[in-house]
């Protein structure tokens, strides 16, 4: 599909779904994921209501592939002084907001992964991603933080959100901070595996 104002096609994947989303692949492609009958016209009117959204997306895409050329992948020596010190650093900050929140928690594993910067399992088993030995402390909180609240509510609500904001007050600020930074070192991990 192509529309007026819109840098690139857009390929459009119909399924059982009931709602409509885009979506920018890590190729810069646009993805429109929609239900079976629904009309091209609700997708393009859709589509072009999100056009300044797609479009600082893209810049934001551009601008992350012009840092690239300059920042190599990761090499395995890096990736494994990013695991050992997580492994060092992370279980130290989960007691320390444990203790605040008063609760007990599984298991703590460092990934490797390029997708979650960190997951709680309903056991209570806590994962974390080496790369947030990268980050600002305060993203590390953050994360910490958020994964812990998990324990005491397996869901994304409000009292969630307000349980997190009780003790870590700038977890919003900080999350912002790896929503805008993260990716671009998610995708020199990417590029590390992929040589």
């Amino acid at each position: 599909m192509v529309i007026e104002g819109i840098p690139q096609e857009i390929t459009v994947i119909r399924s059982t779904r009931k709602t409509l989303c885009i979506q920018l692949t890590r190729d810069g492609s646009l993805i429109a994921r929609a239900p079976l009958r629904m009309k091209e016209t609700q997708i393009r009117q859709f589509i072009l209501s999100k056009a300044s959204l797609l479009q600082r997306h893209l810049q934001k895409m551009e601008a992350e592939n012009k840092a690239l050329q300059d920042l190599p992948p990761f090499t395995n020596n890096e990736i494994q002084w990013m695991v050992a010190e997580a492994k060092k650093i992370i279980p130290d900050r989960v007691a320390y907001y444990a203790s605040l929140l008063g609760i007990s928690y599984g298991r703590i594993t460092i990934r490797k992964q390029i997708t979650k910067w960190g997951s709680c399992s309903a056991a209570g088993n806590l994962n974390f991603n080496c790369l947030l030995i990268k980050m600002p402390p305060q993203v590390l909180d953050a994360v910490v933080v958020h994964e812990l609240c998990h324990i005491l509510e397996m869901n994304h609500s409000k009292s969630f959100y307000r349980r997190i904001n009780q003790i870590y007050p700038e977890y919003d600020r900080w999350m912002l901070w790896l929503k805008e930074h993260g990716n671009l070192l998610l995708r020199r991990f990417i590029a590390a595996k992929q040589q």
